[in-house]
């Protein structure tokens, strides 16, 4: 095969923005409210955990830009945590990132994928039927396609960036116009006597729990523990914002890095942010709030779509959450691959990993990645994946943002195209507020959080490991 070692810098200010986007925009904000909902009970404080949510995500990607200045090279956050810190907190985050956080994500988006794929193919449909056995393993047709979506684009994008830059715009730029054709058209609609019922008592903290006679009970949240349910709502609001860094692990394919990853890292967030709060704002305005909570299969978007549009309600959705998983899994893809090809480089992790096929891209590196989700497909179900990855994932940019309080002491002198928005008021605050989210979660939610240290933590005996095997 032919081999070259240097990527090619082809991805516009526009390409880049959409890569942000469309890889945040996966399934969840058709999903995690009915979850969200169950935890803090108030139309408020649904609203306030997303806008929480956003403002924590676009003060971090505010940050990451003075970090893509920095270093603009492929890598993006695995980079940043191996200059502030050191080699071993690097790999950490790279091992976690393999194990969990991204191929993790591409396994649940891909499932997200498969499951509404079954409102057109009945066996898809998530049911006890529609599996089968092999080798003592029940699999469901849905995971089924799930590893085959991920195998195809995979696959797409060992023909080069061009063909994986095309998908992106396409389905990006498609789920965006539909997200925003849904938001006029829920606007339209808009149902005040639902939306003042919704508001009755907006701000009162509550648990919501169904009875086996369909009756909903309220638990009032005081105190530590209404605290500890905002925590856990914002798992659902964190994991469906989250990806929003993966422009910076392809810095070395985007034109003017030090200036457009910045700049996309803030559109793109930016955009998404509205777009999430505006959709929870047409769920509001359409759905009672006891069935939003308890929409069947927690399908949110579903629910308002048949208030809005009536019998196609069902159709709409189904086929504007394949776009947007199709899309935002091509985008995972693409830059999740361009970690493990730094990492090889700096000799800890596969070497074949290290090469560009004759496409200029990282095929080994993309169908390792490829392997490890389609396994994590069959390892359980969607929100599984997502409660494991969210509190990894903030850790590890609590520790990239403090990195710019690191590196601005360490290296005054550094160059830096772009400098921290609200340097150090806004990181810091992010900081406390990251914090105190993986606080809470240890302390109400701790089986949100073990899953994910514990893979992190394997890395450390992993790292010596490799360090060891380079001495020889």
């Amino acid at each position: 095969m032919n081999q070259t070692t240097q990527f090619r810098p082809t991805l516009s200010l526009f390409d880049a923005t959409m890569i942000v986007s469309g890889s945040m925009i996966g399934s969840g904000i058709f999903i995690v409210s009915a979850d969200m909902l169950k935890d803090i009970g108030s139309a408020g404080w649904l609203l306030a955990v997303w806008l929480i949510t956003g403002f924590m995500t676009l003060t971090a990607a505010l940050s990451y830009g003075e970090l893509s200045g920095m270093f603009p090279r492929a890598g993006g956050q695995y980079v940043y945590l191996k200059e502030a810190y050191n080699p071993l907190v690097g790999f950490l985050y790279g091992w976690s990132f393999f194990a969990v956080i991204q191929t993790g994500t591409i396994a649940a988006v891909a499932v997200g994928f498969a499951k509404f794929a079954g409102y057109f193919f009945p066996s898809l449909a998530w049911e006890d039927e529609n599996t089968f056995t092999l080798s003592g393993l029940t699999i469901h047709y849905a995971q089924v396609v799930a590893i085959l979506l991920i195998v195809l684009l995979t696959y797409i994008n060992t023909k080069g960036i061009q063909a994986g830059k095309w998908i992106q715009t396409l389905f990006t730029s498609t789920k965006l116009l539909s997200l925003f054709g849904l938001i006029i058209a829920g606007f339209i609609a808009f149902k005040w006597e639902i939306w003042q019922a919704n508001w009755g008592n907006a701000w009162s903290l509550k648990h919501l729990t169904k009875t086996a006679d369909g009756s909903i009970n309220f638990e009032p949240l005081i105190n530590g523990v209404a605290l500890g349910a905002i925590a856990s709502a914002m798992v659902g609001s964190i994991f469906s914002s989250d990806a929003w860094n993966n422009v910076t692990f392809i810095a070395g394919e985007i034109k003017n890095p030090k200036k457009n990853i910045g700049l996309s890292l803030m559109l793109g967030t930016l955009i998404v942010t509205l777009i999430y709060v505006l959709m929870n704002v047409v769920y509001l305005a359409n759905v009672p709030l006891n069935d939003l909570a308890f929409a069947k299969d927690n399908r949110v978007a579903l629910s308002a779509s048949e208030a809005i549009f009536g019998s196609y309600g069902t159709i709409i959705i189904a086929i504007m959450i394949m776009i947007s998983t199709f899309g935002c899994n091509n985008g995972l893809i693409i830059a999740g691959s361009r970690v493990y090809y730094t990492m090889a480089n700096d000799k800890l992790f596969f070497k074949q990993a290290g090469s560009l096929n004759k496409n200029v891209v990282p095929e080994w590196a993309l169908w390792i990645q490829c392997l490890m989700a389609c396994a994590l497909c069959l390892s359980g179900k969607y929100g599984d994946l997502l409660d494991m990855v969210s509190f990894v994932v903030v850790i590890f940019y609590i520790l990239t943002i403090a990195g710019v309080f690191i590196l601005r002491k360490r290296r005054p002198d550094a160059e830096r195209p772009y400098k921290t928005f609200g340097y150090p008021f806004l990181p810091a605050l992010y900081i406390l507020m990251g914090g105190a989210f993986c606080f809470l979660l240890i302390v109400y939610k701790p089986q949100f959080t073990w899953p994910g240290l514990i893979i992190t933590l394997i890395g450390i005996p992993i790292y010596f490991i490799a360090v060891a095997s380079q001495k020889k």
